[in-house]
Formats: structure tokens, sequence, C-alpha cells
């Protein structure tokens, strides 16, 4: 039961649920077969495939310059592998859910993913990383998509981790020759959260989106890092990352496009901005360029600011209520973000948390 609140509902397809880093079979789902897609806890696949295993787990991830996530490499025990055949289209999602309970001592917990889409192939993953009650661990999580040759990705991150908990997360794309992946991720949760957003544009007229919503309130940090590295001609990327801060909330956002010497023809597009609805919260924004190409069109902003008076004196004038009217003018900031997420079963879980009260 204590699983169902970070289940996304109105979504078809398998449901891989694990508690304080195990799998839980009691609380997962396999849903209808779907021809060429291969859903396994990590344990299983280590039996069932290696070979698979051995071509790509931790052979993106980075880790030789990441301390965390080769803290995570050297300690996963369990967690999800995806995998989707040549020409394959998943209809729904997957959904992988990890859960933090509270512990008698605080305990460390270290998700490992890995999705590998085949040639020409379509799917969808949800994965959702939940706090239960009075959790207060260390979540520190890992996930490596391999997006082959024309296939197209939709990858949704949702971090909802109890308050007191902390969170650190790492999540890699590997993009092939004209493939499309687009990636959300949501933090509204942690005391202090961070996460790392990797797309490697590796394959010619590869094509990526990432997207964030953040929120935090009272003492909480909540940090993001992108970074895109065109590495092929004709690639274009966009960025849209947007974080509503309250109390004495922090935000970080620091975003690196990188395109190499030979990737002309490059469109990027970076967009950070933010909503302060307090005096004392704080955004710290930092976007680079490292262009090393000559015909490239790259692009980067990033506002911060606070609530509109003239938009809420025009709302209070016309008999809203200020709470109305607050709610009414941070749902429309978010939704250049939550506007741009096609499945909708996820686009209304994120409305959820706006409609609160942010202190």
């Amino acid at each position: 039961g204590d699983a169902v609140p970070f289940v996304v509902p109105g979504v078809a397809g398998p449901v891989l649920v694990f508690v304080n880093g195990r799998h839980e079979p009691s609380l997962s789902r396999q849903g209808t077969r779907t021809p060429g897609l291969t859903v396994l806890t990590l344990a299983d696949a280590i039996a069932q495939v290696p070979e698979s295993l051995e071509a790509h787990l931790a052979r993106h991830d980075g880790a030789s310059m990441r301390p965390f996530t080769a803290l995570n490499t050297a300690l996963f025990a369990d967690g999800a592998v995806v995998s989707v055949a040549d020409g394959a289209v998943v209809d729904g999602a997957v959904q992988v859910v990890f859960l933090s309970t509270a512990t008698p001592s605080p305990a460390i917990t270290t998700p490992r993913v890995l999705v590998v889409l085949g040639r020409n192939s379509q799917a969808r993953v949800i994965e959702t990383f939940g706090g239960i009650g009075a959790a207060s661990g260390f979540t520190n999580a890992v996930t490596e998509a391999i997006v082959g040759d024309g296939a197209v990705l939709d990858h949704y991150r949702l971090q909802r981790e109890a308050d007191a908990a902390f969170h650190v997360g790492h999540t890699q794309f590997d993009l092939g020759r004209s493939s499309s992946s687009s990636s959300h991720a949501a933090a509204f949760g942690a005391r202090l959260s961070r996460h790392d957003a990797v797309a490697v544009l590796g394959g010619e007229g590869a094509d990526c989106t990432l997207n964030g919503l953040y929120l935090a309130d009272g003492d909480r940090l909540v940090d993001h890092h992108t970074e895109i590295d065109h590495a092929t001609p004709h690639g274009t990327s966009h960025e849209l990352y947007k974080g509503i801060l309250a109390g004495r909330a922090r935000g970080v956002f620091s975003g690196r496009i990188r395109v190499r010497p030979d990737a002309q023809k490059t469109d990027a597009k970076q967009t950070n901005k933010s909503l302060l609805l307090s005096d004392e919260a704080q955004v710290n924004t930092k976007p680079q360029l490292e262009i090393l190409a000559n015909d490239v069109k790259c692009t980067h902003g990033a506002t911060v600011g606070q609530l509109n008076e003239d938009a809420l004196f025009y709302l209070r004038a016309r008999g809203i209520g200020r709470d109305d009217a607050r709610n009414l003018l941070i749902r429309a900031f978010a939704a250049d973000v939550t506007g741009r997420i096609r499945l909708e079963p996820v686009r209304d879980l994120l409305l959820q948390p706006l409609l609160g009260d942010l202190a």
C-alpha cells in the first residue's frame, strides 16, 4: 500500500518496486507482455543476460570523473534493466520505483538502472524515488540510458523523497545517429538533493531534450547540474529548467553545453528561470558554453524573479483570493515545463504539489 502513491496512475506497463534497495515482488507488476520489451531486476539480469550487462553496464556513466557515481558502481546490489529490441514500439511506460523507509539508523541505498533501446525502437521509462514517513537515509542513484540509432526515448525522473532525506543522482544519456531522447526531471523532496544529467550526442543528427522542474521551501537545498556534449554534426538540444523556491531554500543550476570541433550545424538552446517566493530564498545559476566549432547556433539565458505584483493585483481585483491568485501564478510559471510533458498522468502528478502551500 505504501508504494501506491509513488506509482503513476493510469499508465499501462510493468512496474518494478524496490524498498530500501531491494526488489519487492509483492508491490511490483509484470503488466501485459509486450513483444521486444524485457524488464528484469539487475540481479536476474546478471543471471540471465550477462552479455548485455557486460556490453553496457558502467560503460557510459563517466564514473572516473564522478565520485558518487563511482561509489554507486562499487556498492550497488540491485536495480532494473530495461531492454527494447530493434524496431519494437512499447506502449504505456515502464515504471521503476525506489522507496526509502525509516530504519533504526540512517541507511544508504544505491539504485541502479540500465535502459537500452535498440535501433528504431520507442519506449517510455518513469523513474520515481520516494520516501515514506521519517525516512532520513541517503539515496545515491545512477541511470544509464543507451538510445540506439533512430530510437526514441521518453524519460521521466520524479524525486519525491522524504523531507529529512538526502538524494544524489546521476543520469547519463548516450544518443545514436538520428535518435531522440526527451527527459523531464522533477525534484520535489529531500532535505538536500542534487541531480546530474549528462547527454552525449554521439551519433550525427541526434536530438536531445533535458527539462526540469524543482520546488523547495524551508531550509532545503536543490541542485541541478546538466551537461550536453555535442560530439557529432547536425545535433539539436533543448534545455528548460525552472525552479520555485520559498522560505530559506536555496537552488543551484549549472548547465554546460559543449560543442566539439567537428560538430558543425549544432543547434543548442538552454534556459533557466527561477521564481523566488520569499526574500530569504536564494538561487545560483551558472550557464556555460564551450564551443569549438564555428558553424553553430547556441543560446543560453537565466532569469530570477518574484511574483508579479501587477498580475497578483489584477487577479485579486477580480475577486480571486490571495492564495488562489498566488497558486495560479505559480502554476503559470511552471506551465512551460509541465506543458511539454507528453504523458498526461505524469503531468497531472507534477501539478499537484503546485496547488499546495509553499512556506
